[in-house]
């Protein structure tokens, strides 16, 4: 399982290779689009981003992985998301829009992570190593 130096080092490399190729570079990752994911602290109350990818889109909702590469405990992010479900999000370094965040419930869950481990067989191995089940979240723009 990856440490959370290794999970930041991952995200830092992936803004700045954005950066450094002004945006040609890292806009996808194994064939999914990338996305920054701003979410409200639970415990601080601050913003904060992490950049994942979505292995679902449909339309304008973006589904992803709360994996933390297949570790025993969920990512903050996720945490983040279940204590206040407002986000935002930038696909693909576009414009960052106002979303809604929500677990997939478990019949969703059960339709959406055959095709999320079709997209990328990764996610099967994730779960493979740990014994929580990894949420599937779905981002969606808000009305």
């Amino acid at each position: 399982m990856p440490s959370n130096f290794q999970l930041k080092a991952m995200n830092t490399a992936h803004r700045a290779l954005l950066k450094i190729s002004f945006g040609k570079l890292g806009q996808a990752i194994a064939g999914m689009p990338s996305l920054e994911l701003t979410t409200i602290g639970r415990k601080s109350g601050r913003p904060h981003a992490v950049m994942l990818t979505a292995p679902i889109v449909d339309g304008d909702t973006y589904v992803v992985v709360a994996s933390r590469g297949g570790d025993s405990v969920h990512p903050a992010w996720f945490l983040n998301v279940r204590a206040n479900p407002d986000v935002v999000v930038s696909v693909q370094s576009g414009p960052k829009v106002p979303m809604t965040a929500r677990v997939a419930t478990a019949e969703e869950r059960a339709t959406l992570w055959p095709k999320v481990i079709g997209v990328y067989s990764g996610y099967a191995d994730y779960q493979t190593k740990t014994t929580r089940e990894i949420p599937l979240v779905l981002l969606t723009p808000k009305n």
